[in-house]
């Protein structure tokens, strides 16, 4: 019995140390083993030429299909001899050639994709792949491609004015034709390098693409430079499709071409995103942003289902883990075998055994260790013990299971150690500590425990969250100390964002200026890095402008909080031990305290300036309205970047409107069109009436000091420290002038109650 209680103790720890974890396979690898399920319902045809139209999509009778997935399968061999029959969606401008029910993706082709711009400011997307359903929508799978010289376009959706933009690029071309003359591919693997023609990425959007706006950039002499001589175009493929050398070439043109052929009967690819959007009752009011019963049982007819939506109104379905298959259909989703896979990819080098919905794995009889690591399993090296040992000793037994527990309590606080030390090294730890090394007092005040900041947010409870975007979420924290913080949390775990977040501890832990977001520590212990900032209670500038009321922030304030930025920034330029270029200067990265001062926010994407003026190259990094076209065009980085920055916020300041969506009739830009407008002297028509009410002569020099910061020539902008000298010398000037009104009432008022030799009267 003593062996017997020794095998059991020896069991429970031995599952104690062993890891239970397997690996995931990727979302789009094929599971080929599921039994074989149903595709379509009954008596309805599922292919169309080699195509598979699996339910909700459908063929023929409306029963076929769901409302809103009716397809068409057109046999016009008379047109193509020879070639199978083509699956259209809506009014068969788009060809299906693939429908995907795990991605709830459509991969379409669309002939006559390739607009000409030449011949209006807007080009028309078009809704002819909806079909009239607004389930559709345009995956991020897709870019947008521009040819043309000095010429913006943006792919715009439905959604309210701020967040309408899906995507957008600029075309560029040099003071001479030598663009035109050139190789404009550039070596990573994207055709367009910006000049000539650029590439960019379609977001996730949950609306459909209303169509592209067109503007033309202006020079200097206010003319249109269209130095390629080649028709400019737009259109939005499949990412990866352009850039296959034989398509762009075709549409471009050869490196050195003058003209490139007509491309009217190339046909574009496209992936679209499906959801089904009329499921829900009239009279469903369920809350929550998850699928309410009644949608769940209509929908998803397969038992191992299971109902997804966006809040919105929109649904899809997908099987369960373990099960693959049609889940809009009974009995659609069935079990995946995943013992017939590689042990690679179901994570299980022990004793496999398939069960419903999932799988069970464990070392051999007679062995243990790892299961989910090659080799993992060993034989057991238990020896035997004496038969002397006392048989049926319970005490024996008991003593053993809290060894096994005190046992799996220690591994699992090892485990979380270890987990700590792999983020700590994963998040550059070491290298954070390189950069503090040299101030001890810096090191101990920058490194902040996981434990300190999830008491200080109850466990990042929902209710402290204020604020937040697609990158990361800020919460609202009570350290130890009784000190208010704001702790930055990123969503995504990429290198990109790690590299950001070390290059941000980097710049801040070494600045201490009044204007500018204050770094009071960091944590390396998660897999999302995490930043704590000094608390700014009043929000960011751009609330103030166009969120909170027309006039909630007055003339004086703003030239203030200009003044206070401009110091911010010429204190980066010139102040510090290694200048620094914010990168991404905007009215949403301004933040400002409960007495409206300016505090400069988010440096992860700041680079330190070299000593010389020439700049430094680095990939194009900022925000549509707010970028420096210099910057964009040549990928060269200047302290003058962020002047041009600066001055679109100016611009901001005195016209309340928003520079990455203003549009006028006739293209062009909020800046394109402020610089006009103060050209010909009739700057008063966009400036915000607030302003004209307030404001004085100082406005006409703001607005002048505006135009010169964002002069499309870097070297004719000034510098940030002669901006913040003539800010300052307005605020001086505007307060001499209050100083004299003062003294002058005062001396009013005094002479009337004083007499004629200037002894006051009773």
């Amino acid at each position: 019995m003593a062996a017997a209680v020794l095998l059991v103790a020896a069991a429970v720890v031995a599952m104690a140390v062993a890891s239970t974890q397997r690996a995931a396979a990727a979302d789009d690898a094929p599971l080929p083993l599921v039994a074989p399920a149903p595709v379509g319902l009954p008596n309805c045809t599922t292919t169309c030429g080699d195509v598979l139209v699996p339910y909700p999509f459908g063929l023929g009778p409306p029963r076929c299909s769901w409302p809103g997935f009716n397809l068409t399968c057109a046999d016009d061999t008379a047109s193509r001899p020879g070639a199978p029959p083509r699956l259209l969606l809506g009014d068969g401008t788009l060809e299906v050639v693939d429908v995907s029910l795990r991605n709830t993706a459509v991969r379409v082709v669309r002939r006559g994709a390739v607009a000409n711009v030449t011949s209006g400011r807007n080009v028309t997307f078009g809704r002819s792949f909806t079909g009239g359903y607004s389930g559709y929508t345009l995956s991020d799978r897709n870019e947008l491609v521009l040819s043309g010289c000095n010429v913006v376009a943006v792919l715009v959706g439905d959604l309210d004015e701020y967040s309408n933009i899906i995507s957008g690029c600029a075309s560029l071309c040099s003071s001479d034709d030598g663009t035109s003359k050139g190789d404009i591919r550039q070596p990573a693997g994207k055709f367009c390098s910006g000049l000539g023609c650029c590439q960019a990425p379609v977001t996730m959007n949950y609306s459909r693409p209303e169509g592209v706006q067109v503007s033309w950039l202006r020079g200097g002499d206010d003319r249109r430079q269209d130095l390629l001589r080649l028709e400019p175009f737009v259109l939005v493929a499949e990412k990866g499709w352009f850039d296959q050398s034989p398509v762009a070439d075709q549409l471009v043109g050869p490196p050195g071409g003058s003209q490139r052929p007509d491309a009217a009967a190339i046909e574009v690819p496209l992936v679209l995103q499906w959801t089904v959007t009329n499921v829900a009752p009239p009279d469903d009011r369920y809350p929550g942003p998850a699928c309410s019963p009644a949608v769940a049982q209509r929908l998803c007819r397969s038992a191992n289902s299971e109902c997804t939506t966006n809040g919105n109104g929109d649904y899809s379905c997908q099987c369960r883990e373990g099960y693959d298959g049609n889940p809009y259909l009974d009995g659609g989703c069935q079990d995946i075998n995943e013992c017939k896979l590689p042990p690679e990819v179901n994570g299980c080098f022990g004793d496999c055994s398939n069960t419903e919905g999932r799988f069970v794995c464990r070392c051999p009889p007679r062995t243990n260790g790892d299961h989910t690591q090659k080799g993992g399993c060993a034989p057991a090296a238990l020896t035997g013990f004496s038969a002397g040992i006392g048989l049926g000793s319970g005490a024996g037994l008991i003593l053993l299971l809290l060894a096994a527990i005190f046992v799996t309590k220690k591994i699992r606080h090892r485990r979380i150690r270890k987990l700590k030390q792999k983020f700590f090294s994963q998040n550059r730890g070491q290298l954070l500590h390189q950069l503090v090394s040299q101030r001890a007092d810096i090191a101990e005040r920058m490194i902040i425990t996981l434990d300190e900041l999830e008491k200080a947010t109850n466990n990042f409870d929902k209710s402290r969250e204020i604020g937040g975007g697609g990158h990361g979420t800020v919460y609202k924290g009570i350290l130890s100390d009784l000190q208010v913080v704001a702790i930055k949390k990123s969503k995504i775990t990429v290198q990109k964002e790690i590299d950001e977040f070390i290059n941000e501890v980097a710049i801040l832990s070494q600045i201490n200026h009044r204007n500018i977001v204050k770094l009071l520590g960091c944590c390396l212990e998660t897999e999302v890095p995490l930043l704590v900032y000094e608390f700014i209670s009043n929000g960011t500038l751009f609330y103030h402008l166009h969120v909170e009321g027309p006039t909630s922030i007055t003339w004086d304030s703003r030239l203030r909080i200009a003044t206070e930025t401009a110091k911010a920034l010429a204190y980066l330029h010139w102040s510090v031990s290694i200048p620094v270029i914010h990168r991404d200067i905007k009215s949403s990265n301004i933040l400002l305290d409960d007495a409206m001062t300016s505090k400069v926010s988010d440096f992860g994407a700041s680079r330190y300036a070299p000593v010389d003026s020439t700049g430094l190259t680095t990939k194009v990094q900022g925000t549509i309205g707010y970028l420096d076209p210099s910057y964009f065009y040549t990928g060269r980085l200047t302290e003058r970047s962020d002047v041009f920055s600066f001055g679109v916020i100016l611009v901001e300041l005195l016209t309340r409107k928003k520079p990455f969506s203003y549009l006028t009739s006739d293209g062009e830009g909020l800046v394109a069109h402020f610089v006009s407008l103060l050209r010909e002297g009739n700057i008063s028509q966009i400036l915000d009436p607030q302003i004209i009410e307030e404001g004085g002569k100082e406005v006409q020099e703001v607005s002048v000091l505006a135009a010169s910061c964002i002069n499309l020539r870097a070297e004719d902008r000034p510098t940030m420290r002669e901006v913040e000298h003539a800010l300052e010398g307005l605020q001086v000037s505007k307060k001499k002038g209050s100083m004299v009104m003062s003294f002058k009432k005062g001396y009013m008022v005094r002479d009337e109650f004083e007499d004629d030799d200037g002894v006051a009267m009773n």
